[in-house]
């Protein structure tokens, strides 16, 4: 049995639509129109033991409030989910003793405490031994270079200081499941890199299955093979990573550099393939797959060209065909 299975999973909001006006506020005193939003529809999907899954769609898509059903914070309207044997939103004390959710813009810390403090109120709601706790924080700490930040106020500490806290803190009881909502929201470039590497590092080392949602698609090049991509509150995409690019990038990006004048003008260039940059010595063109060969031909046949590099278009972008191309279907 894997250890997520999620069969038809469906979440709908009722919200009040209010009349404009004062005479609107009245009406609504003895009767109230309400409109359904589905947030999610039917998703279905399986997750096995030790994956780390990339959990991906635009704002709005149903990404969090998926994660939410699976952390039993929500109830679905339809649809059903086993998560390492138990229903999530029953939430019997032994599955929540076995999974996390951290959510990139939830604190769970308390603010005017040291972190110290903070991570032992965990451990005591836990039930966690002393023991384990002391070696737990001290290895975690070391992994996350924050250990000599342990008694310094939550509230005082930089924003990617306290995520790595926030991390800790959802390790600490040892969860089998880690659901992560955007980790490194906000984070520089360097904490990003680090909690990135720290995740990688903890699913290989402990096995630990993890769903990670992010829009830094460094986050999910660095650290999942495959994805799940829900769009409107459905699931449109399941596979490798690869599987998206193949399917979705039909272009690639051309890069010439030359030595001395060329005469070749925009539109020229424009004729090869859409113009991404054009500077002196050197030109970026994105190219269909189709005619790359040809245009690469072409540019090393009219221009004295010093040096070619031909490469995928970034993964945000081609993550970005992936929303639209779903959409307009």
């Amino acid at each position: 049995m894997s250890l997520i299975e999620v069969k038809g999973l469906s979440k709908t909001y009722r919200s009040f639509k209010k009349a404009p006006g004062f005479s609107g506020a009245i009406k609504g005193l003895f009767r109230r129109d309400y409109e359904v939003i589905p947030a999610v529809k039917a998703v279905s999907f399986n997750i096995e033991a030790g994956e780390l899954v990339g959990f991906l769609g635009p704002n709005g898509a149903g990404k969090t409030t998926t994660l939410k059903m699976l952390s039993g914070l929500l109830y679905p309207t339809d649809g059903s989910a086993n998560v390492m044997g138990y229903v999530p939103w029953k939430r019997p004390d032994g599955y929540r003793r076995q999974f996390a959710l951290l959510l990139g813009q939830k604190n769970q810390l308390w603010w005017d405490l040291p972190a110290y403090e903070s991570l032992l109120l965990n451990a005591k709601i836990y039930g966690l031994a002393k023991d384990d706790f002391e070696k737990t924080v001290d290895e975690l700490t070391n992994l996350l270079d924050v250990a000599s930040k342990l008694r310094v106020m939550v509230r005082e500490l930089s924003l990617g200081q306290r995520m790595k806290f926030e991390l800790i803190a959802s390790l600490l009881h040892h969860p089998k499941l880690l659901l992560l909502d955007e980790p490194t929201i906000g984070l520089d470039v360097v904490s990003q890199k680090t909690v990135r590497e720290f995740l990688k590092d903890y699913n290989r080392n402990r096995g630990t299955t993890m769903m990670l949602t992010s829009h830094y698609m460094a986050d999910i090049q660095a650290l999942c093979e495959r994805v799940i991509i829900i769009d409107q509150g459905q699931l449109t995409f399941d596979g490798e990573l690869s599987a998206v690019v193949d399917r979705f990038a039909d272009h690639k990006i051309v890069t010439i550099q030359w030595d001395g004048v060329v005469q070749q003008s925009d539109r020229w260039f424009g004729q090869l393939g859409e113009v991404v940059e054009l500077e002196e010595g050197r030109v970026k063109l994105k190219v269909s797959r189709a005619k790359v060969i040809t245009a690469c031909k072409q540019l090393l046949e009219t221009i004295p060209v010093s040096d070619i590099d031909i490469s995928e278009l970034p993964i945000e972008e081609v993550i970005g065909e992936a929303f639209k191309g779903e959409t307009s279907k």
